[in-house]
């Protein structure tokens, strides 16, 4: 009866831990994490980029595409019942590629400042809002906060790791796109505007995530607070990443392109994937190893 009782006990543990790893929707957050976050929005600014100016398509047609592209990814990833990897960072990279090109439409114009190659317009539709960097982010930032209100207001937890709820995810998702189109106007300021350049704006942003992490150690500074901080600040050093191996060499860049850019980038970037998928599916059956392990001690 004793052994009954504690192989019970067990049971319910290790059925309790397997549930949670079969709710779990988003990644934990660590160093891989970060790493993979850095590669998409890098990938999301060279891609975006590719789009619109190299393949002449312009911010407007091409922000609408990835737009729909964005929405596509986020019906998979909300109909998926657990976290998967590919499902997450396709979802992070297309909120990337569109929040590059709607951050150009909002803040650029038909100037030839903003044109590439001698062209005279980019695509059909508006070329477009010519709102600026400050204003642009100024509207982000209000749209962000916004958002943040919401969801505290519905009561949900902002901590990623234990968002498991439909509404929960579409608040973090909106956040995201939000966010990642923030990062773009931050970024291209730098490297734009600042007189930082792309190198100097990359290093600035580095030296600022240092600083967060440090923080981290501090119990006074919410470490949720941090992350949203961080991941909003990741996509200004994508964007001038991104730029630095894209932009000619007379502007400061590399002058790498941006389709073997993305092509080397979205190679890392699926290598990656494979690797947190590996990890998930060894850690999702961890549990049940364990639970066998278990009942043949007690029997």
């Amino acid at each position: 009866m004793e052994k009954r009782e504690i192989l019970t006990d067990l049971d319910m543990a290790s059925t309790s831990s397997t549930t949670r790893s079969v709710m779990k929707k988003l990644p934990e957050v660590t160093l891989i994490f970060w790493i993979m976050k850095i590669a998409a929005t890098t990938l999301g600014e060279t891609a975006g980029d590719l789009f619109a100016q190299t393949l002449k398509l312009g911010y407007f047609l091409t922000t609408i595409a990835l737009f729909a592209v964005f929405v596509a990814t986020l019906v998979v990833q909300l109909r998926s019942r657990r976290y998967n990897p590919f499902f997450y960072w396709t979802v992070i990279l297309s909120t990337s590629m569109a929040g590059t090109t709607m951050s150009d439409f909002m803040n650029r114009d038909a100037s030839a400042r903003y044109l590439s190659g001698g062209a005279t317009a980019l695509g059909w539709g508006p070329q477009g809002l010519g709102l600026g960097y400050p204003v642009g982010a100024a509207i982000l930032v209000s749209i962000l906060l916004s958002i943040f209100v919401v969801w505290k207001l519905s009561g949900l937890t902002f901590q990623i790791r234990d968002i498991v709820s439909f509404r929960g995810e579409a608040m973090f998702w909106a956040a995201i796109l939000v966010s990642n189109t923030l990062g773009t106007s931050m970024g291209d300021f730098l490297s734009d505007s600042s007189g930082l350049g792309y190198a100097g704006g990359a290093l600035l942003v580095t030296g600022v995530l240092v600083v967060l992490a440090v923080l981290m150690k501090v119990p006074a500074v919410p470490n949720v607070v941090l992350f949203w901080i961080a991941f909003v600040l990741t996509r200004p050093l994508g964007a001038t990443a991104g730029d630095f191996l894209t932009k000619p060499v007379a502007k400061g860049g590399l002058d790498l392109g941006t389709a073997g850019s993305s092509a080397v980038l979205l190679a890392v970037l699926f290598g990656l994937m494979a690797y947190a998928h590996v990890r998930e599916r060894r850690g999702f059956a961890a549990p049940n190893v364990g639970r066998e392990q278990v009942s043949r001690r007690a029997e």
